[in-house]
């Protein structure tokens, strides 16, 4: 068996060589340049990306240093700005968990890193062999294991890894992959692979780890790549790069050729954990740039021996599984049995061929540290490379679960850097040996002592520097890159770049996004400019390469997408009636000359009144409703401004905000970048109305009262706006199907629950008659019907008429009549199954509102009762409207948001 030293320079002599590399690379630089100062080559040692050992540029970085030379620093810092403003406005994120904020902003460095021609060359054939190794070692772990049993390997590195799934054993029976070669069949269970990659100090790419469950990045590489294009188009032409396109093409036309059973145009899935996911944005964002479905695990179900997607309409069948679930989460039945991120049954279809999972489960075994002293004798067997060396070696590690290279970590450990053969969570990082106390050495080496095949120790290697825009100055920082390869019939596809990340700090060795790590495009030069490329395929022989149901929908909407779709849609509905009323409220309050001295007025009564009307659309009823007459601006102010900002009130406008928010970001596959920008303004305007409460609470009297509302009212000026804008881009730029159908049905829903209650509130109660006249104005405002009525009658407000405009009007786009009628149209576009003559539940329901609706008469409907002043046939009519859309909205959610009830743990497992 060989060992972890094997074929590995000592670290003695690689310290030895850093040392005479970094003397010569203090020679002087030339200074002709201003945008790279010379701090820059005196103050790093490192051996750097730039610079050649001269401390001179690199032919091909300076093409790019004579474009930035041209541009200037200051010039550079602004489209710093602009790239900053785009990943804002685009959403695009990183979740870091334990954080107050959560969704961290993606930070971007403007300045690449770039590659020649001629080193990337080594570097893909570098990636291509690793990955055709690892590639057989998968398949024969889970196969005969021959690499164990000939002592090729210890069997602790591999059995003692959570990694290595028993569940999976034999999964490779089920893979077709048109060949009886183990490569082929390695191929088809490792489709994707991913590499971080450092320059050494001997100046050679070293590969720091490998990642084989669900590499994540490439979506970011794209997203870095079109925003950078976006702000430097001229670069790009000037200084010749590679397109990322060809490699998201090829993983189009592989995952095409891999579908089960030879099915032309397979349905594929992403499958995602969910929105609090580190990378859910990258999830979202390829599923939408690929044009796939986003789904998460309760979305999928097993029937047959077959994967389906629970859609709107029934059953669809899934060929193709995308997954960004860590392995072991993958199937309840047959692995963790508590995961709630997986589907039930998904391994037994695995294994009937019924459905190609990317990655197959079992291939996180490859993410061991543990293995990586093993790869030159596993290479040397299997006939790979020259007497088993590799193209791209691993950083130097010791594995101790061999007596000898136990002995050299615990000699060595204040040198090393130690990890354990689990891969940590995403706050936990590697131990450096040189940062402990002899304290912590000591516990460390106890630990390792105790469990030694648990740990690996590795060389510590200051890796390459390349340069960063850090505050208007070039300044070097270690940087990593993670590489990307997927599988084709005739082999491995390497992504021409890929997604660099610098550290945060000068001279930090942790370079990671969680730890502050800000991400690089990278850039591979090529000989001449690349044409563009289509990620559009043509279909064969004519051959329409979708199939359209009866709503336009050619893959079917989950019921996940469509629930979260229908309450965006209630939710910016809802914001949109609060944030009017409150303006109008406001506006009413600010203008109202009485004081606090000036009490038991009728004019208060008026603004109580109207405050009531707030406080109605809520459906919660406030301290407010509970104040006698006596009751000063002051404090209708402050419960006005409750009902705008408290978070922790559920009904007020910025938890229907976050609310929104939240439910749209379940579903970011769905909308448009200009959408999301719209969502994106929204949230950040939620910031902003949460910070004027914050700041407005250790202040008091009237004049800090009324910065506060005026400061709030320009803020709602600006989210009317965007309301507007999202209702325009949802309704002329989204396509009809059922997915727009879930958010309008949504919205026709509670813009009619809302105009009841805002009518029950205002239009029912027993009110002296000029305060009755004086709410009529402001609720016909708020209904968005205000001009509409004074076109129309061009006279005094008459309160039958104003129910009519509210009520009956058919040709109102916002009377009640008019929501109900849509409504009902949108149910009847709904797919079920037909049964003759017989109505759904639904349709029965939405007929009684719209029957009880027509037949009410506006003229009785606005008399009092002789036994009480209060209009108690306008109560009785809008209480069994609200009572029958409620009821509309529960069975919508029954028959079409909860198609099959997810898998229930029965026994508590322990793990």
């Amino acid at each position: 068996m060989m060992g972890c030293g094997e074929g590995q320079v000592p670290l003695a002599l690689r310290k030895t060589a850093s040392q005479e590399l970094r003397k010569k690379m203090q020679r002087p630089y030339n200074t002709h340049l201003t945008v790279i100062d010379e701090r820059y080559s005196t103050e790093n040692a490192s051996f750097d990306e730039m610079l050649n050992e001269e401390r001179q540029v690199n032919a091909h970085w300076r093409a790019f240093i004579d474009a930035l030379e041209s541009l200037g620093l200051k010039e550079m810092e602004a489209r710093h700005s602009e790239v900053r403003r785009l990943l804002r406005e685009n959403g695009v994120t990183y979740v870091v968990h334990g954080e107050e904020r959560g969704h961290r902003p993606w930070e971007l460095d403007p300045i690449p890193l770039i590659f020649s021609k001629s080193d990337w060359e080594g570097i893909s054939a570098g990636l291509t062999q690793r990955a055709e190794l690892l590639a057989l070692v998968l398949t024969d772990l889970y196969g005969e294991r021959r690499l164990i049993k000939e002592g090729v390997i210890s069997p602790e590195v591999v059995y003692a890894h959570a990694g290595f799934l028993r569940a999976c054993d034999g999964i490779a029976s089920g893979v077709a992959t048109g060949k009886a070669d183990s490569l082929a069949t390695g191929r088809a269970l490792l489709l994707m692979y991913a590499a971080d990659l450092a320059r050494g100090p001997d100046g050679k790419m070293w590969v720091l780890s490998d990642r084989t469950q669900a590499p994540s990045g490439a979506g970011y590489a794209l997203e870095n790549r079109t925003a950078l294009a976006r702000v430097m188009p001229n670069l790009f032409g000037d200084v010749g790069v590679h397109r990322l396109s060809f490699f998201f093409r090829a993983l189009q036309n592989g995952l095409a050729e891999i579908a089960p059973h030879g099915k032309a145009n397979p349905h594929v899935v992403v499958l995602t954990p969910g929105p609090l996911n580190e990378t859910y944005f990258e999830h979202a964002y390829l599923a939408s740039y690929l044009g796939y479905t986003l789904v998460q695990g309760d979305d999928l179900t097993v029937w047959d021996g077959r994967v389906w997607l629970k859609s709107l309409d029934g059953l669809r069948p899934v060929d193709i599984i995308l997954r960004r679930v860590d392995d072991v989460f993958c199937d309840p039945l047959e692995l963790r049995q508590d995961s709630r991120l997986g589907v039930a049954g998904l391994m037994e279809a695995i294994r009937l061929g019924n459905v190609v999972v990317v990655n197959a489960p079992g291939s996180g075994v490859l993410e061991n540290p543990g293995l990586l002293p093993f790869l030159p004798s596993i290479a040397k067997w299997f006939g790979i490379g020259t007497r088993g060396s590799l193209l791209l070696p691993s950083v130097a590690t010791w594995w101790c679960g061999q007596q000898k290279q136990l002995a050299y970590v615990l000699e060595n450990l204040e040198r090393l850097v130690i990890k354990t053969i689990h891969r940590k969570p995403m706050d936990a990082y590697p131990l450096f040996g040189a940062a402990l106390s002899k304290a912590e050495l000591a516990t460390l080496r106890a630990q390792i002592c105790a469990e030694p095949h648990l740990y690996v120790g590795q060389e510590q290697v200051h890796f390459s520097t390349t340069p960063s825009l850090i505050d208007g100055r070039i300044e070097a920082r270690h940087a990593t890159l993670r590489s990307f390869l997927f599988a084709q019939k005739e082999g491995y596809v390497v992504m021409p770049g890929g997604l660099t990340r610098s550290a945060a700090k000068k001279d930090a060795l942790v370079v990671s996004s969680s730890a502050g790590g800000v991400s690089k495009d990278t850039w591979i030069l090529a000989d001449e400019p690349e044409p563009h490329v289509s990620l559009w395929r043509q279909p064969e022989n004519g051959l329409r390469p979708l199939a359209y149901d009866n709503v336009g929908n050619s893959q079917g909407l989950s019921s996940r997408s469509a629930e979260n779709l229908f309450w965006v849609g209630r939710y910016a509905e809802r914001a949109e009636g609060q944030a009017r009323l409150l303006r109008i409220t406001m506006d009413t309050l600010q203008a109202s000359p009485l004081t606090e001295e000036a009490r038991n007025v009728p004019e208060l009564m008026y603004l109580r009144n109207l405050l009531r009307s707030v406080t109605g659309l809520s459906g919660i009823p406030t301290p407010i409703e509970k104040r006698d007459a006596s009751t000063g601006t002051s404090a209708l102010s402050d419960e006005l401004l409750s009902l705008t900002l408290d978070t922790k009130n559920s009904s007020s406008l910025v938890s229907t905000l976050r609310a929104m928010v939240r439910a749209a970001y379940v579903v970011r596959d769905r909308w448009s970048t200009d959408t999301w920008r719209v969502m994106n303004n929204i949230e950040n305007l939620c910031t902003a109305l949460e910070k004027n409460v914050t700041e407005a609470r250790p202040l008091a009297g009237v004049e800090s009262r009324t910065r506060t509302q005026q400061s709030i009212q320009t803020e709602l000026d600006q989210l009317m706006i965007f309301l507007a804008a999202l209702t325009g881009l949802n309704a002329e730029s989204m396509t009809q199907t059922i997915g727009w159908l879930s958010l309008d049905m949504g919205r026709r829903i509670e813009r009619a629950l809302l105009l009841i209650r805002l009518c029950r509130s205002s239009l029912v109660g027993a009110y002296d008659n000029w305060v009755e006249h004086r709410l009529l104005e402001p609720i016909l405002a708020a209904a968005e019907s205000l001009i509409t009525y004074r076109g129309r009658y061009r006279a005094e407000l008459h309160f039958p008429t104003v129910l009519e405009l509210l009520l009956l009007d058919e040709s109102n786009p916002r009377a009640l009549v008019y929501q109900l009628k849509r409504l009902q149209e949108q149910i009847r576009s709904l797919p079920r199954e037909k049964l003759g003559y017989r109505l759904s539940k639904e349709e029965q329901l939405i007929l009684e509102a719209l029957t009880q609706l027509q037949l009410s008469n506006t003229m009785a409907l606005a008399e009092r009762s002789q036994k009480t002043p209060a209009r108690q046939g306008l109560e009785k009519l809008l209480a069994r409207l609200a009572q029958l859309l409620l009821e509309i909205s529960d069975e919508l959610t029954r028959t079409y948001f909860s198609h099959v009830q997810g898998p229930q743990q029965l026994v508590t497992m322990d793990f």
